[in-house]
C-alpha cells in the first residue's frame, strides 16, 4: 500500500501536478488497492483534517494582513524602515530586512511578504544602484522570516499536526530564532554592500524619523496587541487572529484615514483564494498522512533509525539532512504534515524538546522556499521583479550560507528555541 501510495505520488510530481492533488490522488489511489479500505475514508480524513476551531486563525491573520496594506500602512511601515536603518552603506538591504521582520508579525506569511513590501523595495533598491538580481535574491531570502517570527499559519499547522506543542507555545519558540535569522542576513547584506560599494541615496525630506516613528506606532502595536492577548490569556490564537481583523479595520479607517469600505470586498476575496489553496494542502495531506500510518511507515521508519542507537544531537543533524532534502522540492504546509508523523515519535523517544524540533522542522522546510527547483519563493520575487532565477539563485548563495549557520545554531543550541517560551511557561 505505501508502495503504490510514493510511485503515484512522486509519478503525479514529476508530470507537473500541484501538490495538493498529487497528495490527494495518491492517497486514494492507495486506499482502493486495498479491497477492505473504502474510498468514503478519504473524505472523511479531508473533512476531518480541516474541521478544527484553531485553523480558523488562518483567514483571520491573512485578512489582517491584507486590510494592513490595503489601508495604506504598508506604506507607513516601509518609510519607517528605511529611515531608521537606510542612511547607511547598504541601508536599503538592512531596510528590507527590518521590513520583512515587521511585516512577519502582521502577515504570518513568507509569500505575501515577498509580492507585497518585497516589490516596492527591489525597486527602491534597484534606483539605489543595487544590482537588481541581488535585491531580489535578498528579498527572497528576508521573506523566510515570515513563517518563523509570530503569528504564522505554517506554526498554526504544525500544531495542529504535533499536540505536543502549543501554537502560543511556537509562537514565543519563533522569536529568537527569527531575530537570529534577520541578524545573519543583515551581516551578510552589510558584508556584500561594503564590497560593492552599495551607499543610500535616500534624500531626507524633512520628515524626522521620530514622527515617522510616531506614525507607525498604530501600525507596529498589531503583533504587540497579538502576542501580548495571547500570553496574557486575553484570548486564543484563533481570537487573537478576529481582533487583529478589528483592529486594523479601525487603524485603517479612523486612524490612517486609507482604507475605504468599497475595498473591503477584493481583500476578502483574496483571503478566500489564499485560505482555500492552504486549507486544501491540510486536507488532502491527511489523506497522505493517514495512509501513511496504516501502513505503519512511521514505526518502521522510527525501528530502523533506532537500531543506529543515535544520540539526540545525532539525531537532529538526521533529521535536519532530511528535511532539507525534503523542502527541495515539497512545499512547507505538505512537507510538515507528511514529515511530522512520522518524525515525532522517534524525537519523543530521544527526549529531545518539541519546540526545539519544531522550529528546527519549520526552519528546515522555509530555507526550501529559497532552494531551486521548486523554491517557491524564488518563482514569487522572480514574477514581481522581473529577475531571471538564474542571476537571482546565485546571489542568494552566500545568504544561504548564513541560513545554514542559523540553523547550526539552532540545533546545537536548543536553549534559542526554548529559553524565551520556557520563561513563559510552555515548555515541558
Amino acid at each position: 500500500m505505501s508502495l503504490i501510495l510514493s510511485l503515484t505520488f512522486v509519478a503525479l510530481m514529476a508530470l507537473g501536478v500541484p501538490i495538493a492533488f498529487a497528495m490527494l490522488i495518491g492517497g486514494f489511489v492507495a486506499i482502493l488497492w486495498q479491497p477492505d479500505l473504502p474510498g468514503l475514508v478519504v473524505v472523511q480524513n479531508m473533512f476531518g483534517a480541516i474541521d478544527s476551531f484553531p485553523l480558523m486563525a488562518i483567514p483571520f491573520f491573512i485578512l489582517a494582513a491584507e486590510i494592513m496594506s490595503g489601508g495604506a500602512m504598508t506604506d507607513v511601515l516601509l518609510k519607517f524602515a528605511a529611515r531608521l536603518v537606510g542612511n547607511r552603506r547598504g541601508g536599503l538591504g538592512h531596510a528590507n530586512v527590518l521590513t520583512s521582520v515587521i511585516f512577519s508579525g502582521i502577515s504570518g506569511s513568507a509569500l505575501a511578504d515577498a509580492a507585497g513590501p518585497g516589490a516596492i523595495l527591489i525597486k527602491m533598491m534597484k534606483k539605489a544602484g543595487y544590482s537588481e538580481s541581488y535585491a531580489a535574491a535578498l528579498t527572497a531570502c528576508s521573506a523566510i522570516v515570515g513563517p518563523v517570527i509570530p503569528p504564522s499559519i505554517i506554526m498554526i499547522v504544525y500544531a495542529m499536526t504535533d499536540t505536543s506543542v502549543t501554537i502560543s507555545g511556537l509562537f514565543m519558540a519563533g522569536i529568537v530564532p527569527g531575530l537570529l535569522i534577520a541578524a545573519a542576513i543583515a551581516a551578510v547584506n552589510q558584508i556584500i554592500s561594503t564590497r560593492r560599494n552599495y551607499r543610500s541615496t535616500l534624500v531626507n525630506d524633512g520628515t524626522s524619523t521620530l514622527r515617522l516613528f510616531l506614525n507607525s506606532v498604530p501600525a507596529l502595536m498589531l503583533p504587540v496587541i497579538i502576542l501580548g492577548g495571547i500570553h496574557s490569556g486575553v484570548f486564543t490564537p484563533t481570537e487573537a487572529s478576529a481582533a487583529a481583523v478589528l483592529y486594523a479595520l479601525i487603524v485603517g479607517r479612523f486612524v490612517y484615514r486609507t482604507l475605504r469600505f468599497d475595498m473591503l470586498p477584493s481583500m476578502i476575496f483574496r483571503t478566500a483564494l489564499m485560505t482555500a489553496s492552504i486549507l486544501l494542502i491540510v486536507a488532502t495531506s491527511a489523506v497522505f498522512a493517514w495512509v501513511l500510518t496504516i501502513s505503519q511507515i512511521p514505526q518502521d521508519v522510527a525501528a530502523w533509525i533506532a537500531q543506529f542507537h543515535l544520540s539526540p544531537l545525532a539525531l537532529l543533524i538526521a533529521i535536519n539532512v532530511l528535511l532539507l532534502l525534503v523542502g527541495i522540492f515539497i512545499e512547507p504546509l505538505p512537507g510538515i504534515m507528511i514529515t511530522v508523523p512520522i518524525l515525532s515519535p522517534m524525537v519523543d523517544a530521544a527526549g529531545i524538546e518539541p519546540l526545539q524540533m519544531a522550529i528546527v522542522c519549520i526552519i528546515n522546510l522555509t530555507i526550501g522556499m529559497v532552494t531551486p527547483p521548486v523554491g517557491s519563493l524564488l518563482f514569487v520575487t522572480s514574477s514581481v521583479s522581473g529577475v531571471k532565477m538564474g542571476p537571482m539563485t546565485r546571489e542568494a548563495m552566500p545568504i544561504f550560507g548564513a541560513l545554514m549557520v542559523v540553523l547550526a545554531m539552532l540545533t546545537f543550541f536548543p536553549g534559542l528555541s526554548t529559553w524565551l517560551p520556557g520563561l513563559m511557561g510552555y515548555t515541558h
